[in-house]
Formats: structure tokens, C-alpha cells, sequence
């Protein structure tokens, strides 16, 4: 017990520490988990025998990360995938395999030895790759659904590389590793070892229709049944129940338990508990994956490592760097472009955590020499340690490619409008729509030529180019324009431009759209008149209702919302003399005390307006 509790605490506190440090540096949380894992392991040599079966405990994250996933596809959107499952991730497997397998030839290695790292190295980290694009926002990308199809195809393509990798073995040596599994208590025997080829077949599509029948019909009602307990804790040990037991049974006819768990999130996504599913189990899902970077890192053999360095990372370098070659080849042959490509390309370009269980098994069916595998354990761990720096590789070429691969011939400006407005994404196009539906002409700028063609479809008239750049402005009209709205969807290129602007025209008016109160004062300085921060209205109109549904008459509602409203304005303007570029509002006490004693002033001004309308409905009531 003392032992379990030291454990714990330990892996607690690097996750408490770690994790938050790497995110502050903009490196993301799984970087964080991997480098605790080798403080605690390698560094401080707290990582003993219990490693490995704490590694197939955290290994159930990936599971229940599977199930999340799983919640939020409906059937139809997994039936429209098949395209890119079957082709694109089809593809991806067989094509790695193939190049890797003739660079391990070319290396030296036998070709049963060749084959079986090719098959191996072809799959990449589910677990790495799809918690850093949910971290990043990067899942509903075209690039991030196109990843999730490959991995969800590599997923599938485990249960046949394990069939298919002991008919690598030398009938000897597998005949060896027969009878070993046979003598050895702790091989877990499957329920359909001893049944023919097509008694498996039908159990295992037993298993898969049980799966989606349970889905359909039973968990439904078991849910209301323990709904109606209104017990919190006896709603989480459901979705836990439902994980587990699936995840079991596809474990039991030989199947995935990962891609069985998927399967049965796809048949409940429709369900009316599904979010409740969800919320149930992210909790569990989230410290298992981090426990599973952990042991990822933890388990690097460093002794190996630092033995033959240059040998190791030559091999991990070469290893991604082959695969990154197929994907940017078959990204660009299932026309992705831009980001998107570079994504899909630097993302999977990593082994994968199901390359530690097919290595092992690997090395057990005598197909790997035990010297091999552990270096091939190593290059596998080596590249899911790199894959988050690559994530930020990724990031730097997506925000310097931005302006040149998404650069256009830019239209020929034919008219001059009093209006220019610059930008016409969700934000600009309401404006222009009142500007225009009011009878004046505006001249719309956008750098995005999807954007001015689905405009033009609608019968406004729009042209496309970069806001920010001079010479644009100038066809645009600038030096004659009355108002100038910018829209920009870029901070900084909004307060760049409306520092431009300023400079060209003193007595233009500039309005501009904020992204919070911090990019305020930035357009403030910059230049802008009329600053709107674009969630700030809709928020107020929120509070209104909410004061509206617990007592307050409508006007009542309304006085406080304009008496907030321009308290509020006023107070952003003598903040903005106070605000520092590049220095946080923690360290500027002047404007901290100047922000709480606006507070202060805001709560005096509501409370003295609340008192005066109701004085005054009263006086209303006893007159008539």
C-alpha cells in the first residue's frame, strides 16, 4: 500500500508539474507527460519492474479516447469516410511498409526481419497524435480528419498484422515460441484458440453485432434504469461499465479493444446521454493518457541510447523522415494543400504505441533477435518523443506560409465606395449586409478568394487582396473614404493596418473589430475611433435576459445593461492610458488599482440606477 501511495503521489506531481510548464512554453501537455516520464524513469531511476504492467493499466486511456471519438461520429459520417479509410489509409500502410522494409534491406537485416519492422514502423501513435490536435484545435481540419482516417485504418490493420507476423517465423523457432506461450501461466488464452478458422470468423462478427445490438437496445434502458438512482457516481461506474466490458470481450475473440470501443461510441452517438457519456468519462480518459506519456517516457532506454547515439537517432531521424516522404506524396495525391498538407505529413510522421506490443510479440515469435527489438523499442519511443516538436514545426511553416500559399492574383479595383471594409469573414459580412441593405456602397476587401466568390454568389460585389498592403488601400480609395471597418480575423495585422490608415488620413474614422479588451488597447493606440470587441454586445444582451428571467422588468433590464454598457466604454478609455505593450496586467499595479477601483465605480453606478428606475416604475403604479 505504501509502495502504491509513492507511486501515485509521484506520478501526480510530475503530471502537476511538468505538464503546466511545457503548456505555458507553448509546447503542448504531451511533451510535458514524455519528459516527466524521463525525469521519473532514466533521471531519477523511480521506474522499476511495475513499469510494463503500469504501461498496459495507462494503455485503456487510448481506449477510452477511442469511445470519446466514437460519441461524436454518426454512422453516416463513418460510412462517408471510406474513402480515405480504405484508400488513403490503406495506402499509407501498405506504401510505408513497403519503403521502410526496403530501407531496413538496404541496411543489411534479412528480409523476414525487413518485413517485420516495415509492417511495424508503418502505424504512428494515436494516442500522441490525436490528443495534440484536440489540443491545438486542429481536429475539424482538413488535415486533422484525414489524419484521424489513417489512424482509425492503422487501428483496424493491427489485428491482421498479428495474424500475418508469425508466418514470418522460422518453423522451428515458431514451434519454440508455441511451446513457451503453452508452458508460461501469465499468456492469457483467448475463448476461440481451440475453435476452426470459420468457428473464429463467426465469433469474432458475433462480437462486433452483440457490440451494436447492445448499443441499440440494451444500454438505453439500463441507462434510465440507473438514471432514476439520481446518484452521480453510480452514472460514472455506467459509462466506465460500458468501456470496460467492450473493451473485454473484443480482448476475449482477439479483436482490438481500442477499435471495438470505437465502434460502440459510433452506435451510441446518436443517443440522448451521449454528452453525459462524455462528461462521465473525459476525467478518466484524460489522466490515463497522460499516465501512458508517462510510462512512453519512462521507458526509454537511455543506457542503449547513449552506447550508440549517433546509430539510434540516425535511425529515428531516417524513420521519420521516410515517412513524412509518403505522406506528403499521398497528401498531395488526395489533394491536400497548404497547412493541411503539412500537418498531415509532419503529423503521423512518428512510430507508433502499438509498435511496443507488436515488437514484443515480434521478439517472443523468435521473427526479432532480442538485441533488435530493444533498439527498435527505443527508435519507437525516440519518435513519439519528437512528434510534439514536430507539431511546432508545423506551426511555424503554417503561420510564414499563410501569406504566400494562400496569395492570389488580386482583382482590379473598378470602383471607389465612401465605405471600405476590410475582411468579410462571419464578423464583417453582418456589417456590410446593414451598410449595403441601407442603401450606401462599400468597397469589400478580403484576402480569402472563397470568401469573394461565395459574396459575388449572392449578389455583393467584393474583391480580393490583402487589406494591409498600401497599394491595395490606395485603388480602394483610401484618400477618399469616409469610413474605413476593419474586420480582420489577425490582431496584428488589424492594428497594423489601422496604424496605416492613420498615418495616410487624420480625419478618417476608423472602426475596428477586437478580439478581447487587451487587443483593444492596441487599436486604441494604433488609432481606431470606434472599437468593438466582438463578443462583448452579445454577452451584454445574455446578461439582460438573465436579470429579465429573475425579476426585473424588461426596462428595468434594459437600464442596467446601458448604464453597464457605457460605464464600460469609458472605463476601457482611462484603462488604455495605463496599459503597457508586452507587459501583463499583474505586473502594472497602476492599472490594477485603477481597474478595481472602476469596479468599485461600476457596482456603485448599477446599484444607484437600479434604485432610481425602480423609484420611478413606483411612482408610475401609484399615479395610475
Amino acid at each position: 500500500m505504501e509502495s502504491f501511495l509513492f507511486q501515485a503521489s509521484l506520478y501526480l506531481i510530475a503530471m502537476v508539474i511538468a505538464v503546466p510548464v511545457a503548456s505555458r512554453l507553448g509546447l503542448g501537455s504531451v511533451l510535458g507527460y514524455l519528459v516527466a516520464g524521463i525525469v521519473i524513469g532514466p533521471i531519477l531511476g523511480f521506474a522499476g519492474s511495475e513499469m510494463e504492467d503500469l504501461q498496459h493499466f495507462a494503455e485503456f486511456g487510448v481506449v477510452m479516447m477511442l469511445f470519446l471519438i466514437g460519441l461524436e461520429l454518426e454512422p453516416r459520417a463513418l460510412w462517408n469516410m471510406r474513402d480515405k479509410l480504405l484508400g488513403l489509409g490503406g495506402l499509407q500502410i501498405v506504401v510505408t511498409a513497403v519503403v521502410v522494409t526496403l530501407g531496413v534491406l538496404a541496411i543489411g537485416f534479412d528480409t523476414r526481419v525487413a518485413i517485420t519492422m516495415g509492417v511495424i514502423l508503418s502505424l504512428s501513435s494515436t494516442a500522441i497524435v490525436l490528443q495534440t490536435l484536440s489540443e491545438k484545435h486542429l481536429m475539424q481540419t482538413a488535415g486533422g480528419r484525414n489524419i484521424f482516417s489513417v489512424l482509425l485504418m492503422q487501428d483496424i490493420a493491427v489485428i491482421p498484422i498479428l495474424a500475418f507476423l508469425p508466418l514470418l517465423a522460422l518453423p522451428g523457432a515458431r514451434a519454440l515460441a508455441e511451446a513457451e506461450a503453452k508452458g508460461d501461466a501469465h499468456i492469457a488464452m483467448t475463448i476461440i484458440e481451440s475453435l476452426p478458422r470459420w468457428g473464429v470468423t463467426l465469433v469474432t462478427l458475433g462480437a462486433v453485432v452483440a457490440t451494436v445490438l447492445a448499443g441499440h437496445y440494451l444500454v438505453r434502458p439500463l441507462y434510465a434504469y440507473v438514471h432514476r438512482a439520481r446518484l452521480r457516481e453510480i452514472n460514472t461506474a455506467l459509462a466506465l461499465m460500458i468501456v470496460v466490458s467492450i473493451a473485454s470481450l473484443m480482448l476475449m475473440v482477439g479483436l482490438s479493444p481500442a477499435l471495438g470501443t470505437f465502434l460502440a461510441g459510433v452506435v451510441l452517438a446518436n443517443s440522448e446521454f451521449r454528452h453525459e457519456l462524455e462528461s462521465d468519462i473525459a476525467p478518466f480518459k484524460g489522466l490515463l493518457l497522460g499516465l501512458f506519456f508517462i510510462t512512453v517516457g519512462a521507458g526509454i532506454d537511455f543506457d542503449l541510447l547513449f552506447s550508440r547515439p549517433f546509430a539510434i537517432l540516425g535511425l529515428t531521424i531516417a524513420l521519420m523522415a521516410a515517412k513524412g516522404g509518403v505522406l506528403y506524396l499521398l497528401g498531395w495525391a488526395f489533394k491536400l494543400r497548404g497547412r493541411d498538407q503539412w500537418l498531415f505529413t509532419l503529423g503521423l510522421a512518428q512510430a507508433g504505441e502499438f509498435g511496443f506490443v507488436l515488437t514484443s510479440f515480434a521478439a517472443s515469435q523468435r521473427i526479432l533477435p532480442g538485441t533488435v527489438a530493444q533498439s527498435l523499442l527505443l527508435v519507437i519511443a525516440l519518435s513519439m518523443f519528437l512528434t510534439p516538436l514536430f507539431f511546432i514545426l508545423h506551426d511555424y511553416i503554417a503561420k510564414h506560409m499563410r501569406e504566400d500559399s494562400e496569395d492570389v492574383a488580386e482583382d482590379e479595383i473598378d470602383e471607389q465606395q465612401p465605405i471600405i471594409i476590410a475582411g468579410v469573414g462571419r464578423f464583417g459580412q453582418v456589417v456590410n449586409r446593414m451598410v449595403t441593405s441601407a442603401g450606401f456602397e462599400t468597397t469589400v476587401l478580403d484576402h480569402d478568394l472563397k470568401v469573394i466568390q461565395l459574396l459575388r454568389r449572392f449578389g455583393m460585389k467584393g474583391y480580393v487582396g490583402d487589406p494591409t498592403r498600401p497599394e491595395l488601400l490606395a485603388a480602394a480609395g483610401l484618400d477618399k473614404a469616409r469610413v474605413l471597418v476593419v474586420c480582420l480575423d489577425d490582431r496584428k495585422a488589424s492594428a497594423r493596418l489601422v496604424a496605416y490608415a492613420r498615418r495616410q488620413r487624420e480625419d478618417l474614422h476608423i472602426i475596428a473589430r477586437a478580439r478581447d479588451r487587451e487587443h483593444v488597447f492596441e487599436l486604441f493606440r494604433a488609432g481606431a475611433d470606434d472599437i468593438i470587441r466582438e463578443y462583448f454586445d452579445s454577452s451584454l444582451r445574455a446578461a439582460r435576459y438573465v436579470l429579465e428571467n429573475v425579476g426585473l422588468t424588461e426596462y428595468e433590464a434594459s437600464e442596467l445593461q446601458k448604464t453597464f454598457y457605457h460605464h464600460d466604454r469609458q472605463a476601457v478609455r482611462d484603462l488604455a492610458e495605463l496599459w503597457k505593450p508586452g507587459v501583463s496586467v499583474e505586473q502594472n499595479p497602476a492599472y490594477v488599482a485603477r481597474a478595481k477601483e472602476l469596479n468599485r465605480d461600476l457596482e456603485a453606478a448599477l446599484l444607484t440606477r437600479f434604485s432610481k428606475v425602480r423609484k420611478e416604475r413606483k411612482a408610475q403604479e401609484a399615479a395610475e
